[in-house]
């Protein structure tokens, strides 16, 4: 049964294992390096559809079959699917839910989807409700971009401090018996507001709440970061990270020896000129398939998200953010 300790950490008795899971990207992402680790990897954006809307929801499709098919598991198995993205409406997750037929839970945590989707799978699993629970989540460059910041089509010059959001999903499987990482902690983040208006500049708006999440879990659970082989957060890039640092010393944390940004890893050298990677799809990935083919015996997410819209945004308002973390054993 799942227990709350602490102020806001939840206990998973069970340990639900991460059954399968899949992973796909872009053009971009495929020649990075978390490339080779990808199930699949499109040749172009458009990837054979007539918007990048459509294309957006091919690969949360194509990552959930990939899931279920590593889990030798069919659809008839799910008993619920849980998915959130960037796009209005999540429409991404509701067209996939359309598709894969199974009792859906559309979320919406931003760019901390892919942390908050297994964490409410794990609380399913492990409360009985279900045996089988799927949790997706996906972002496209093209479509976040003009959504939340200008066409890419317009060429705008961006700052250093940018990021590039990350065209991919990804999948998970979540059960309640068989082999695989299993999930064994997860902290719900609350919502911070670092007083940030500018939406180029995600990570140091998000970069407070990925903090006081692993700060809070730490507090709850007793551990140490040390206690863990790494500690990675969603999408801050090289200047959120910073941030994050900084924090931490100032809270008595030493982060410096296993802490790194999914944003400053999902890119190579050369190929962006910005702060690096952002999206739903950034934390996923990078977690999913670099990491989890890695020899690492315990990981601590921390997916990020900034609460913000686009009216939101033209009125005026801060940024607020959230991240949530999840704690996987192998």
């Amino acid at each position: 049964m799942t227990v709350r300790k602490g102020k806001q950490t939840i206990v998973y008795t069970t340990k639900p294992v991460i059954l399968g899971y899949g992973t796909v990207g872009g053009p971009k992402e495929g020649q990075g390096p978390v490339g080779p680790y990808l199930d699949k990897v499109y040749p172009d954006l458009a990837m054979g559809e007539k918007s990048f809307e459509l294309a957006e929801r091919q690969m949360m499709v194509s990552a959930i079959e990939i899931a279920l098919e590593k889990a030798s598991l069919s659809r008839s198995n799910v008993d619920f699917f849980i998915a959130g993205d960037l796009l209005n409406q999540i429409i991404s997750s509701g067209f996939s839910a359309l598709n894969l037929g199974a009792p859906f839970l559309g979320i919406y945590g931003a760019c901390s989807s892919f942390a908050q989707g297994m964490l409410l799978a794990g609380i399913l699993v492990d409360s009985g409700a279900a045996e089988v629970v799927i949790s997706a989540t996906s972002s496209h460059n093209n479509t976040a971009e003009r959504q939340y910041r200008y066409p890419t089509e317009y060429g705008a010059q961006l700052p250093p401090w940018s990021q590039h959001t990350v065209t991919g999903a990804a999948a998970t499987a979540v059960a309640v018996r068989g082999e695989g990482p299993r999930v064994e902690l997860a902290t719900v983040g609350r919502v911070m507001d670092l007083g940030m208006k500018d939406p180029l500049n995600m990570g140091v708006a998000m970069a407070p709440a990925a903090a006081d999440t692993i700060f809070t879990h730490m507090e709850d659970t007793g551990r140490k970061p040390d206690d863990y082989d790494l500690i990675v957060t969603g999408d801050l890039g090289k200047v959120g990270r910073e941030v994050v640092m900084e924090l931490a010393q100032r809270q008595g944390y030493d982060l410096s020896r296993n802490y790194r940004d999914c944003g400053e890893l999902v890119y190579g050298m050369g190929q962006i000129e910005n702060a690096g990677g952002s999206g739903c799809a950034c934390s996923a990935i990078v977690t999913l398939g670099m990491l989890f083919n890695q020899n690492y015996k315990r990981l601590l997410v921390v997916a990020t998200g900034a609460m913000h819209s686009t009216t939101s945004c033209q009125q005026g308002e801060n940024i607020p953010a959230i991240a949530h973390a999840v704690s996987i054993e192998f």
